[in-house]
């Protein structure tokens, strides 16, 4: 690496710092995202040095045919840290076999209000939770030597508005709320940052020294390099110095304008010489470790076991949120009814960079009748026309609505005034062509995704839902969504319902073996569902600013003393679960160890999550009533028993005040249950 910064020339090494020909190659691929790999920095042909290559997710790889898992926010709800960690492998194995070394898969903003439109991206609205998963991703994914970005840094939770908002927060609110997970996932060793393209407190993120520099590096010691976002995400050569080290696609600004200011003294050449050794710091050691794989052949994509990991991912995200009347699991004989358009619609997520395209996708009317056979499984309509379906659903022994959205209702979402070719000057001929394309491949040539209008299901799927329930006694609803839906003007009238998000490619098999219980459904709500959307914090999709303070989902429901529909960490099983034994104390290093025991009660196996909050006693300053510090899946058989161990750090236990982290003494409050709702958890207290 010295060597080569010894021999690089100034244009050579600020060559390494941007990503070279995206637009050329995006528009010889007809606008479709991901159909090649980007070149995405470093790369010097005459010293031999070979380029990133970057290919996004995060529920797959989007190139090529790849396996498409759930969306994050359904592995979320899975709160399953080794299958994520499994799921990384998976991304670095593909992305490896197609010629990729950058993933922009690990996607870790904090889920503020369940409007955002790319909250299907993330993992919930817990900063710890989004931690712990991120971390997984991540190290599954650099397991193979592909380098791990995690992204957007930072404060990003809004999609309409993110070009131009400015994101107000005090230093409470970004330490204790939305920086702690990214810093959990560079403390795992991720390798790259992805820079965010809102402003933070008035400046944008792509050149914000305070972030990028003060924080990252100084404070939490980040030793690897940070790239931009995708176009838009770089203003002028000034994010260089800030700490922003590569600019993707293309050198708008890191070409002959960092090199003019270089020349002219105005950026110091150090700048460069620090940020190239960071990207090559990362490329060689990538390139100096073993692989964990003697090759990575193309038939690994999408392979036979690959597929097997997504069914079962699909299967332990899905949430029962209700079950009146033990109405799930479907008898063994049953005869089914469906309704809906979404029962038979490809429907794995939205159409923007995180797409995926896999060589098949199991629609929940194929998993059905593969499962149960064609002659017990009928399509008695859908929302356009409610009274028929109905009337089509008499002699089922059930009947399964699904309802929700699609890449039309929420997503990325790129503004009908901002298109690529309107970035600058600089950009190659051409571009607006290739925007333009892509925009007719991604939304049939109009806008669509963004972030959603409406928190409730639309109106036609509630009229459906209700027509059916009138004249039906065993009525399941199945919703696929990004984030939270809120379902009080029906959720009384049916028996059961169960989230399954955007479950991926063999989503409808999965859902098949939850109904008939062949499999036990334990997924957990990675978010609240409110009863009324007022209870949610204010949200502007247009806004050009919003300040963002500590309160939001299940901190500002405990805090106001509101009754969500379902809480954090809600979701039911068809066994039955009982926590006794909580122990707690106080460790030598200030920090917690607490253990639990828990028993399966029920006739089935099953597997719970079990969860553990702590309260901060509060005096000091103003904190959350409880809040997450450790999760853990385990699976138990009828009658077992098992003991759980968590350890909380000190430093986790902690609020900030003027730029140190504070300890309070006093009474800990120590929460353990099988959700976030009081009714599920038994508590102890310790003294620190």
């Amino acid at each position: 690496m010295d060597a080569v910064l010894r021999r690089a020339s100034l244009e050579e090494k600020i060559a390494m710092m941007s990503g070279r020909g995206f637009f050329q190659q995006f528009m010889a691929d007809g606008g479709v995202w991901g159909a090649s790999p980007y070149q995405a920095g470093a790369r010097c042909d005459r010293l031999g040095v070979p380029a990133f290559y970057f290919s996004d997710g995060p529920r797959g790889v989007a190139r090529g045919q790849s396996t498409c898992f759930p969306v994050s926010m359904a592995r979320g709800a899975s709160f399953d840290t080794d299958l994520e960690r499994r799921i990384g492998e998976v991304i670095g194995i593909e992305m490896r076999a197609q010629g990729c070394n950058l993933s922009g898969a690990v996607c870790i903003n904090l889920l503020r209000h369940p409007a955002w439109g790319r909250a299907q991206e993330t993992y919930g609205e817990d900063p710890y939770l989004l931690g712990e998963m991120g971390a997984a991703l991540s190290e599954g994914i650099q397991t193979h030597n592909v380098a791990a970005t995690v992204k957007h840094f930072a404060a990003n939770s809004v999609e309409n508005a993110r070009f131009k908002i400015d994101v107000q927060m005090d230093e409470r609110a970004l330490h204790e709320v939305y920086l702690p997970h990214f810093r959990r996932v560079i403390e795992a060793g991720c390798l790259t940052v992805m820079s965010a393209y809102n402003k933070l407190n008035g400046e944008y993120c792509g050149e914000n020294q305070t972030l990028l520099t003060d924080i990252l590096r100084r404070e939490w010691g980040f030793e690897g390099f940070v790239h931009s976002d995708w176009v838009l995400g770089v203003y002028s050569p000034w994010g260089a110095a800030a700490g922003l080290d590569v600019e993707n696609p293309e050198p708008v600004h890191y070409g002959d304008k960092l090199r003019q200011a270089v020349e002219s003294g105005a950026i110091a050449a150090s700048v460069v010489d620090t940020a190239c050794k960071r990207i090559l710091t990362v490329l060689f050691s990538l390139q100096a470790a073993q692989d964990p794989l003697e090759s990575y052949a193309p038939s690994l994509v999408a392979s036979p076991a690959h597929c097997a990991l997504a069914r079962e991912a699909a299967v332990k995200s899905a949430v029962l949120l209700r079950n009146e009347g033990a109405a799930l699991p479907l008898p063994e004989s049953a005869v089914i009814a469906v309704a809906g358009r979404l029962t038979d619609t490809i429907n794995t997520g939205d159409g923007g960079s995180s797409r995926v395209r896999p060589p098949y996708v199991i629609t929940p009317l194929a998993g059905l009748q593969e499962a149960l056979a064609e002659e017990r499984v009928w399509f008695a309509g859908d929302e356009t026309d409610p009274a028929a379906a109905a009337a089509s659903v008499a002699g089922a022994d059930a009947v399964i609505i699904v309802a929700g959205y699609t890449a039309e209702e929420e997503g990325e979402y790129i503004p009908g005034d901002i298109n690529l070719g309107q970035v600058s000057d600089a950009l190659p001929e051409g571009v607006r062509e290739a925007s333009e394309a892509a925009n007719t491949e991604r939304q049939g040539g109009k806008p669509v995704g963004g972030d959603r209008g409406d928190l409730g299901l639309p109106e036609d799927q509630v009229a459906l839902i209700k027509a059916i329930a009138a004249v039906h006694p065993r009525v399941i609803v199945v919703i696929e969504a990004g984030s939270a839906v809120i379902v009080r003007d029906w959720i009384e009238d049916v028996s059961a319902a169960m989230q399954i998000f955007y479950p991926g490619m063999e989503g409808g098999r999965a859902l098949a073996d939850l109904l008939t219980g062949a499999e036990n459904p334990a997924g957990r709500l990675p978010f609240t569902v409110a009863r009324d959307a007022a209870h949610y914090p204010y949200f502007d999709k247009n806004a050009d600013a919003i300040t963002y303070d500590l309160w939001h989902g299940y901190a500002k429901f405990d805090r106001e003393g509101l009754e969500p529909e379902f809480a954090f960490g809600h979701g039911l099983s068809y066994t039955s679960f009982n926590y006794r034994a909580l122990k707690a104390r106080a460790d030598k290093d200030g920090g917690l160890s607490v253990q639990v025991s828990v028993t399966n009660t029920g006739e089935c196996a099953g597997d719970e999550v079990v969860q553990l909050y702590v309260s901060a006693p509060g005096k000091l300053a103003e904190r959350w009533r409880k809040q997450l510090k450790g999760f853990e899946r385990i699976h138990l058989e009828p009658g077992e028993t098992r003991s759980v161990f968590f350890t909380v750090a000190a430093r986790d236990l902690a609020f900030r005040r003027n730029g140190a982290w504070i300890t309070e003494p006093g009474a800990y409050g120590i929460h353990v249950g099988g959700s976030s709702a009081p009714s599920a958890l038994i508590s102890a207290q310790v003294e620190l």
